[in-house]
């Protein structure tokens, strides 16, 4: 399904409430249209962007929803920092086609008393699983909540976070939740390095060297392709971002695409080679195919 975008003047209908939102899509259900929803944290770029004209592709009325979601940040992380731009969020969505805003207060979505949390073993086990505890389980938590609110079609999340993807498509496909999850492909700047709302923190100096985190990805893929030993490349791209001014790496590890299973050899179907790294205060993450 293709539609054309609202024109940039057009103000984006904003539902704050749960009563809002299911009243919207009400409306649009008893059209006969389907319903696609786009999660977001806010503070949009052209990736958040290309996830809203992908739901456009598979539904006639997307849902954009905004909400910085305490549960998924850990006590040392940037919940207070993490920028809050409504009215800058609300004029990109607009001009990305997207139908209406949802943006519920966090007494909202967790009212006095809340104590329900959902978990998803397996694919959250690992990468940034170990090294974010209670990470996914917050991510899990508020988008089945979102999930029920809006009872989409289809949801579309982005590749980049790609564990998180996973995450999400096994609870939908184990709670028999009637949506599809979709993964839009990684947009990137011209120089490879995948956009994030989180670059906003990276100073001129950093932003220069952050780009090897894609050009060591794309190198360590290829020569695991061309048959050299997966440990051998592993440990010479982690070593190769250390040199080229990270502060650290969290990991850099070959896993099944799917499972999310390690990888210790080239593998003969989809694979995926991820990695996260630190570069002055900042968390960087990316992944591709193999």
């Amino acid at each position: 399904m293709t539609h054309p975008p609202m024109a940039p003047t057009t103000p984006l209908p904003i539902a704050r409430e749960t009563g809002e939102l299911r009243a919207a899509i009400t409306a649009w259900r008893a059209e006969g249209l389907r319903v696609g929803l786009v999660p977001t944290m806010g503070a949009l770029h052209d990736g958040h962007l290309s996830l809203v004209r992908l739901a456009l592709e598979k539904a006639d009325r997307v849902v954009a929803s905004v909400f910085v979601n305490p549960t998924q940040f850990g006590p040392t992380e940037d919940f207070a920092a993490y920028p809050r731009e409504e009215s800058s969020d609300a004029t990109k969505l607009a001009r990305a086609g997207a139908n209406l805003l949802y943006t519920p207060a966090v007494e909202t979505m967790y009212p006095e008393g809340f104590s329900t949390t959902v978990t998803v073993d397996g694919v959250s086990r690992g990468l940034c699983g170990d090294r974010r505890p209670g990470h996914f389980q917050g991510v899990a938590t508020v988008v089945t909540k979102l999930l029920m609110r809006c009872l989409p079609d289809v949801a579309v999340f982005g590749e980049k976070d790609y564990q998180q993807l996973q995450v999400l498509k096994r609870l939908a496909l184990d709670l028999d939740i009637p949506v599809e999850v979709l993964g839009a492909p990684i947009v990137r700047e011209t120089d490879g390095l995948a956009m994030s709302s989180r670059n906003a923190y990276l100073s001129p100096e950093e932003r220069d060297v952050a780009p090897t985190l894609n050009r060591t990805l794309r190198r360590v893929a290829a020569d695991i392709l061309g048959g050299a030993d997966v440990s051998d490349c592993l440990e010479w791209g982690m070593g190769e971002l250390l040199k080229g001014g990270f502060s650290s790496v969290d990991y850099l590890e070959l896993r099944d695409a799917t499972t999310l299973t390690p990888l210790d050899e080239a593998p003969e179907g989809e694979a995926r080679l991820l990695v996260a790294a630190k570069l002055g205060k900042t968390r960087l993450i990316d992944n591709i195919a193999l």
